[in-house]
């Protein structure tokens, strides 16, 4: 075999037509062995005896893509000094582009023995590991063009690969559950009808299945345990895993793009699947541990774990920076993503101990030409100390916004004293993100995620049921601030089922009249339920899959031309199928949203009129149900749960793109949180003539134009827990 000197940069394995470029990193070893792996399990090992900057490399003419490769490491092992290379360990490359296999858990993957953790273990780890693969990076993306849909016309829709299509019955079983399942018509078409703009993805970098999980008959759905940061994890490929999992995957982009959705990648760069210092050695581990990973000050044979999971990336490194970032750019430009959210983003912030918003990390992103310039969503905790920091990214990231979750569940399960605050999550929480110059866009509103209670289970639902993850039910968040409307889990009482009806559409109606991005966790518009399981990270099965309710697919994308948001052709089967209602509900929702800017306001309102408007009104104001405007005792009066919130759509501040005024309709926005009816008058001098256009009480309650006509003094009568809204036309 021809072994050419080759090049350091970029690291990985990089086909060029030709042959194939290695290059991999690694201060702490002496020597290491590139492994090409034949299809029998038979390795050619050839030494990379080229290094620059602590890059070994070489160029092999002749590789082709599909080819599978691993490194052997040949340096210290001394654990309390932070190293734990073993050439028995094929390990894998962190910038391969794809992987291949899994891990079948054998004792050689570990670095020690089992019950004996400080003997060396020098077995074989080869038949019993992934394997890196050459892959092919040639893809023809004809005219693609990323959508990039502007924050504030931003409605995410988070799902998972898998999840969503595998019980999807208009798509062929041989592709249900990966990457061509979510790039059938039938998703698609669904996505689109719906309004969303954007497809936020559970992780889908290659990640592995715990040891743990595996033994219990379990497994990591929801794939927060990444070990390939390029990698497109190959199981959700219908096609194979030797690089075919790369050309799926990009075919998946390229026609959601097509149909103008974006594709945003949920990424976990804060740790990795080797775990804490009785996990594998798998990749990292191996190459270069005291550079990869936070190790504890005193004893380098622990780990720092400020996620959770047992070990956290060393964000101090300058080469785990390069990883990241060299990670985040190939996803934007090679396979064309539009935007990431970053798993427990607080740890992205430990440059040392404590988080720190002008680490090194930020820094780079900020400067980054390409990685800049798409949507950066943070999850802003982790579960070390100080960990919680909704408000405190820096004024380009955009925030999973925790405190609007739990006020708004907090509202309408009827707790006391939520109103003041209630009202800051729905005008786009300013006191978090107006002093770092940022807008209510940082705000990703949302009621639900994957993370917790489905909609649907957060109105039938006092406590957590969590006994099928096999941990006597102790996992999971105990205080998800639901309210299970009387009954425990299923119900036959009508009076039950309908509350629970009303309450989803509460919540679906609050997300889409809040400023900020909203976000739909996959199924909640179908009243998707997991039986009470608020932690199903475990369960690859169809307690946490999608059910497709009949009548929710094949219809096409039609039903929002000039007519605006009223109900497409061949609805009216939704009348009685309440995940029909609740589907058809929430697509109006998002549409009245869509059609009317002063729901979706590019800057914070300024509670007074502003200039050049012709009716001398505040751009926002607040009444009681009496019609009065709010008074401070008003705002803190625990027991007030109701309030009626005016929006001018005369009064926006904003400018549209070419610099002329933004005018839209004006809305009265209703909310009635209480146990019981309340009265409402609609407030004098802000309107004369309304029309209703949204009633939660009532499941086919959008209308525009079939509402009923109410004036300036007119009383209403909102139904207990429900909200209505009211429009003004320009």
């Amino acid at each position: 075999m021809q072994v050419w000197p080759g090049h350091p940069y970029p690291l990985g394995a990089t086909y060029d037509g030709a042959g194939t470029n290695f290059a991999v990193f690694s201060e702490a070893a002496d020597r290491i062995e590139l492994c090409l792996v034949a299809d029998d399990g038979s390795e050619t090992a050839v030494e990379l005896r080229e290094t620059d900057a602590f890059v070994r490399h070489a160029y092999l003419p002749g590789v082709q893509p599909g080819q599978r490769y691993g490194f052997r490491v040949h340096g210290p092992y001394e654990p309390a000094a932070g190293h734990r290379c073993n050439s028995a360990k094929l390990l894998l490359d962190p910038y391969a582009k794809a992987m291949s296999g899994a891990i079948d858990w054998h004792e050689s993957v570990y670095g020690y023995h089992f019950g004996s953790p400080d003997r060396r273990n020098d077995l074989d780890s080869a038949p019993h590991t992934m394997h890196s693969v050459v892959i092919n990076p040639y893809f023809d993306w004809g005219n693609d063009r990323p959508p990039r849909t502007d924050y504030h016309r931003t409605v995410l829709y988070e799902a998972h690969v898998k999840g969503l299509t595998r019980l999807h019955p208009g798509i062929p079983e041989e592709i249900r559950g990966s990457y061509a399942g979510i790039a059938h018509p039938a998703v698609i078409e669904h996505l689109v009808d719906l309004g969303i703009t954007a497809i936020e993805l559970m992780p889908v970098h290659q990640f592995v299945h715990d040891h743990r999980l595996v033994d219990a008959g379990l497994s990591n759905y929801w794939g927060y345990n990444t070990i390939g940061f390029f990698a497109p994890h190959g199981a959700y490929s219908s096609l194979g895993d030797r690089g075919q999992q790369v050309q799926e995957f990009k075919s998946m982009v390229k026609a959601l793009h097509a149909a103008g959705i974006e594709v945003i990648l949920d990424v976990v760069y804060n740790h990795t699947a080797e775990g804490n210092h009785l996990g594998p050695t798998l990749s990292f581990r191996g190459l270069d541990n005291d550079n990869y990973y936070r190790l504890v000050a005193d004893d380098h044979r622990y780990y720092e774990d400020t996620t959770g999971t047992g070990n956290s990336l060393l964000m101090r490194s300058p080469h785990v920076l390069q990883l990241i970032m060299d990670s985040l750019r190939y996803w934007v430009t090679d396979m064309h993503v539009d935007g990431f959210r970053f798993d427990l983003a607080a740890t992205l912030a430990r440059q040392f101990h404590e988080v720190d918003r002008l680490s090194s990390f930020f820094d780079l992103v900020q400067q980054d030409p390409v990685v800049s310039q798409v949507k950066l969503i943070a999850e802003p905790w982790d579960v070390g100390e100080g960990g919680y920091q909704v408000g405190n990214f820096p004024p380009l990231w955009t925030e999973w916004n925790g405190k609007y979750r739990d006020t708004v569940r907090d509202l309408w399960r009827g707790e006391n004293a939520t109103l003041a605050e209630f009202g800051s999550r729905l005008t786009g929480s300013s006191d978090l993100y107006q002093d770092d110059g940022r807008r209510p866009i940082a705000s990703i509103n949302f009621v639900t995620c994957h993370d917790g209670f489905t909609l649907r289970d957060l109105v039938s639902y006092n406590d957590k049921h969590n006994e099928a993850n096999g941990e006597d039910n102790r996992d999971g968040e105990s205080h998800n601030r639901s309210w299970n409307c009387g009954a425990e889990g299923d119900s036959d009482n009508p009076a039950v089922l309908e509350l629970r009806a009303r309450q989803q559409r509460n919540f679906m109606a609050t997300l889409m009249l809040s400023q900020g991005v909203p976000m739909i966790s996959h199924g909640d518009e179908l009243g998707r339920t997991q039986q009470g399981n608020n932690n199903a990270y475990c369960q690859d099965s169809e307690l946490a899959w999608v059910h497709w309710p009949p009548g929710t697919t094949g219809h096409g994308a039609g039903g929002h031309g000039a007519a605006g948001h009223g109900p497409g052709p061949g609805r009216a089967a939704a009348q009685d199928d309440p995940a029909a209602q609740l589907l058809e509900f929430t697509r109006s929702m998002v549409w009245l949203r869509r059609d009317h800017p002063v729901f979706r306001r590019r800057r914070f309102f300024h509670g007074r009129p502003v200039s050049g408007t012709h009716d001398d009104l505040s751009d926002i104001a607040w009444f009681t149900p009496g019609g009065s405007e709010m008074a401070d005792k008003d705002w803190k009066a625990s027991y007030a749960k109701s309030l009626t919130v005016f929006l001018n759509g005369y009064a926006i501040s904003e400018p549209d793109r070419r610099g002329g005024k933004i005018t839209d309709d004006s809305f009265l926005l209703m909310f009635n949180a209480h146990y019981e009816p309340l009265e409402f008058a609609v407030p004098v001098n802000h309107g004369r003539e309304w029309q209703v256009v949204v009633d939660t009480a009532r499941p086919g309650s959008i209308a525009p134009g079939a509402g009923a006509k109410v004036k300036a003094g007119d009383r209403l009568q909102l139904a207990d827990r429900s909200l209505m809204v009211l429009q003004r036309p320009a």
